[in-house]
């Protein structure tokens, strides 16, 4: 019996990154007849996609952190934990300026993000955290006040 191996017959599955200069230069153009809409339509919902999951991973690091910082006393530790508080609320204000309409994302995400983070911390660390979140949960202020200043 023999088998028959199915070969990628479209440019999309042969080579991504061609079928996408491919499909700028269409649009560019105005090339709408051979547009591939199917697979178009479905890279641009992974990219969605990939964008809100790196809201959410950032903001789990984010609020892990600012955690570990006001509730861990280990002072030789702050500043790590502070330099990766900063570094996640960059990547975040930056993704939010790009794509404003993340801050719905952000905001619908945080529970979520919230209960991972403490899952993590309480894992890591065998003290008592809040269960709940105790600050401010407006965008700007998760992503500028210092917390840990306030407890």
């Amino acid at each position: 019996m023999t088998q028959t191996i199915e070969q990628k017959t479209t440019l999309y599955d042969r080579d991504l990154n061609l079928w996408l200069e491919e499909a700028i230069a269409q649009l560019k153009c105005g090339d709408f007849q051979n547009l591939d809409v199917e697979n178009l339509i479905e890279e641009l919902e992974g990219l969605s996609g990939s964008t809100k999951h790196e809201v959410e991973n950032r903001l789990i690091r984010l609020i892990e952190h600012i955690l570990k910082r006001c509730y861990v006393d280990m002072p030789d530790c702050y500043r790590g934990w502070e330099v990766t508080i900063i570094n996640q609320r960059d990547q975040l204000r930056r993704l939010l300026r790009q794509s404003p309409s993340l801050k719905r994302h952000f905001l619908q995400s945080f529970d979520e993000s919230f209960d991972t983070a403490l899952e993590i911390v309480k894992t890591e660390y065998e003290i008592s955290f809040p269960s709940t979140w105790l600050f401010s949960r407006d965008v700007d202020a998760v992503l500028t006040v210092k917390f840990w200043e306030e407890t």
